[in-house]
């Protein structure tokens, strides 16, 4: 059987607040850094973007495309930046876009954050024509439409009956489907009589599924996470992992919603098999907090302030914890029927950044990255799938502990609050303390 590992939401260097390296030549040189074989388009609604897919992407297996030839300048560069331009050629990309929908139902106002998929260049333009006659595609790669979750979906699967809507980051507090200020309780009320084309939501960078398990109502749900990446070196901090002996974009779309973890889904040649997990903590909405004040506080915390902010006097933004622990109905730690394992990790970079204690960015953390991956062949195999025997002969030693105790669970934990990224650091024996927090690992190891 075949691995794949597919990150689907990423954006271009047409959203805001992204690297201008978010292009498609950078995307496929990081791409096969960290070991993805499936990669979302990401901001395909953007005009300029999707003139770019049209030109450099060309038809692959059914529903995905790979690059155009490369030109031998960029093979040059490519080359000496260490990547084999035969591993770009194995890249396969799925079109993928994520809309911001700022809308009122039920008498308050919602602000939802949905993730598209399209078979086809060609659905793609269709929908990008249905979604001009609404608002502005140009004014940003994640476009703002005064439009209807419900509608967005009826929209798009009027257009075509393979196309997918998944909601992204499901909990984020202000911009999700189940966002703690302005989302919905249930699926139902959000998309209505069409809740039945939902079966997937993107957890999010400060939830895990292990915390969505909580959620009964979710058990038929499928959870997918991905790394909504804003620069090239962000790919696969979350991804999703399939296996079988080919792909295509029906067969990706049918692994994901018959996620049921049992030997009989095997016969399909496609299995959706785990999910690749930041520490949830490390997202910047786990906890309630005041990003201004620089108050972070646990649920029972809030709860115990009433939900006001012991610096302003004003009321707290409720996080991710929070929220799914208002809602669920089970204890933490319970397993649904069919659930779909996953494994948590730290980003290669962060681990090297932070037993060196020097910026993650910088050139001495970039060099040992690129050197370790010689050695390896992608971030994702040394993260992954490296025994420690194989880590101990090639990887300082330092290091190498670092990331055992990574797929352990042996992490130093500050958890982040309000839009403020928390921290997520890889112990070692000699600063393990008794005050830090270890974590079993629900998932691969």
């Amino acid at each position: 059987m075949v691995r794949y590992i597919a990150d689907f939401h990423i954006h271009s260097k047409y959203s805001r607040a992204t690297s201008p390296e978010m292009e498609l030549s950078h995307l496929a040189v990081w791409a096969v850094r960290k070991g993805i074989q499936i990669l979302g388009s990401g901001d395909f609604t953007h005009p300029f973007w999707f003139r770019e897919l049209k030109e450099k992407l060309e038809p692959a297996e059914n529903g995905l495309y790979k690059l155009r030839a490369i030109n031998p300048d960029i093979q040059k560069e490519i080359i000496r930046q260490g990547v084999d331009p035969k591993d770009i050629a194995g890249l396969r990309f799925i079109l993928t876009s994520e809309v911001s929908l700022i809308y009122s139902k039920n008498g308050r106002t919602r602000r939802v954050h949905n993730l598209i998929f399209a078979p086809s260049l060609e659905i793609v333009e269709k929908i990008n024509t249905s979604l001009m006659a609404i608002g502005n595609l140009l004014s940003d790669g994640r476009p703002i439409l005064g439009l209807d979750s419900q509608e967005l979906l009826k929209i798009i699967l009027d257009i075509s009956a393979e196309a997918v809507l998944i909601p992204a980051h499901a909990w984020t507090p202000w911009f999700s489907v189940f966002g703690s200020q302005s989302g919905f309780d249930f699926l139902q009320e959000c998309f209505g009589d069409l809740t039945k084309n939902i079966f997937a939501i993107e957890t999010g960078l400060s939830s895990d599924p292990g915390m969505n398990w909580r959620i009964s109502r979710l058990d038929n749900i499928s959870l997918i996470s991905n790394s909504d990446a804003h620069s090239p070196d962000n790919l696969g901090r979350e991804a999703n992992i399939f296996e079988g002996e080919r792909i295509d974009y029906s067969a990706i779309m049918g692994a994901i919603k018959n996620k049921e973890n049992s030997d009989a889904t095997r016969t399909r040649f496609l299995k959706f098999v785990s999910t690749i997990e930041f520490f949830p903590e490390e997202g910047k909405y786990h906890y309630d907090g005041h990003r201004l004040c620089r108050v972070g506080l646990s649920p029972s915390e809030t709860k115990k302030l009433k939900g006001i902010c012991p610096v302003c006097h004003r009321p707290l933004t409720i996080g991710v914890m929070h929220r799914i622990d208002d809602l669920a109905d089970r204890r933490e730690g319970e397993k649904p029927p069919g659930f779909v394992p996953y494994v948590r990790i730290i980003p290669l970079k962060e681990i090297i950044a932070s037993i060196r204690k020097i910026n993650k960015n910088s050139r001495a953390v970039q060099e040992e990255y690129l050197n370790l991956l010689k050695h390896f062949g992608n971030e994702f195999k040394i993260l992954l799938d490296a025994s420690p025997d194989e880590l101990s002969k090639r990887v300082d030693a330092q290091i190498a502990e670092a990331i055992i105790n990574v797929r352990k669970g042996k992490v130093k934990i500050t958890a982040g609050y309000d839009g403020e990224y928390g921290k997520i650091e890889p112990m070692l024996p000699e600063n393990l303390k008794s005050t830090d927090r270890e974590q079993n690992q629900p998932g691969l190891f």
